[in-house]
């Protein structure tokens, strides 16, 4: 079984303004990536369904919910933060990003796949149970790791979150829910400023200072994350895979590389394959120099996809 590719045209639609970084051309140059590797016709290709708003309030308020529908605009940009805007294509974009994951749990659930990438925009872990921030309206990864709870049964998931930024979002809406252990490297002090003295016996952060490289990251996975993940011993495992710590990109000061990107979703599918029956949803979050991302990604999805 191949590795399936999920994504959906509103998610290339949704546009915050051309000076942003988190623009639609992200995920042309992960498909151009793809192609170029010769990665993109092994895929399972699926157009990502909405979620329900059953779905969505699993790891959101109803009020929230209701004020992201408010505000959509018809025309023109309604702005949610500083960094994260509306436009008419949005609250579509954003109901397929979050479905892309409850639809890829299915799919990985029921052994049609062997494990699946969201390549969905707008990205999720920095949104918070009542309110959008950092880029992100939903919480993608969270809602994919609730149904796979709430509608598969299962016991404890993992999210594995190698994003240069702390994903606060998927913190604040599991930091009290020991189903789910939260194991997540990242740059600090950085935005959002958070992480790195809140963890509890589920929740592992991994913060590295700026400069630091592959070793460090590798360091830290193999002495904090990666155990912690082996004694939890998940039933699913997702990724939420930011690429905004590699080397090249402008907004963040690691620099890691293509390689470690493979790396940890290798050492990760280890521990899929051993507790979880290789079930693993991966969905895309930061990464934005537009060639780095294409080629992480690419590594990210050969590793997933086990071909050498």
């Amino acid at each position: 079984m191949a590795t399936a590719y999920l994504t959906h045209p509103d998610c290339l639609r949704h546009d915050m303004g051309g000076y942003h970084p988190e623009q639609p051309a992200r995920l042309t140059a992960i498909e151009d990536a793809l192609h170029a590797a010769g990665l993109f016709e092994k895929l399972h290709h699926f157009e990502a369904l909405p979620a329900t708003r059953e779905q969505l309030l699993r790891a959101h308020g109803a009020a929230y919910l209701d004020e992201i529908e408010r505000t959509a605009p018809q025309s023109g940009l309604a702005y949610l933060d500083p960094d994260t805007a509306m436009n008419p294509y949005s609250l579509s974009a954003s109901l397929h990003a979050a479905g892309a994951l409850t639809q890829a749990v299915d799919s990985v659930m029921r052994g049609e796949v062997a494990n699946a990438f969201c390549a969905v925009r707008p990205p999720g872990h920095h949104a918070l149970r009542n309110r959008a921030m950092g880029f992100c309206i939903f919480n993608n990864v969270a809602i994919g790791a609730l149904h796979a709870l709430d509608a598969h049964g299962l016991q404890r998931v993992a999210i594995v979150d190698f994003d240069v930024h702390h994903g606060n979002g998927t913190e604040d809406i599991f930091h009290d829910d020991s189903r789910v252990i939260l194991c997540s490297s990242f740059q600090h002090p950085y935005y959002p400023f958070s992480g790195a003295d809140s963890g509890n016996a589920h929740i592992i952060p991994m913060p590295l200072a700026a400069g630091s490289g592959g070793k460090e990251f590798r360091d830290a996975w193999l002495a904090q994350g990666l155990p912690a993940l082996e004694r939890f011993q998940p039933q699913m495992i997702f990724f939420s895979a930011g690429f905004d710590a590699h080397r090249d990109d402008p907004l963040a000061g690691l620099m890691l590389v293509e390689e470690d990107f493979a790396w940890i979703t290798g050492q990760v599918l280890r521990i899929a394959d051993h507790f979880a029956q290789g079930r693993v949803v991966s969905t895309l979050e930061g990464g934005y120099e537009l060639e780095a991302l294409g080629l992480s990604v690419a590594a990210h999805i050969q590793a997933l996809n086990k071909v050498n």
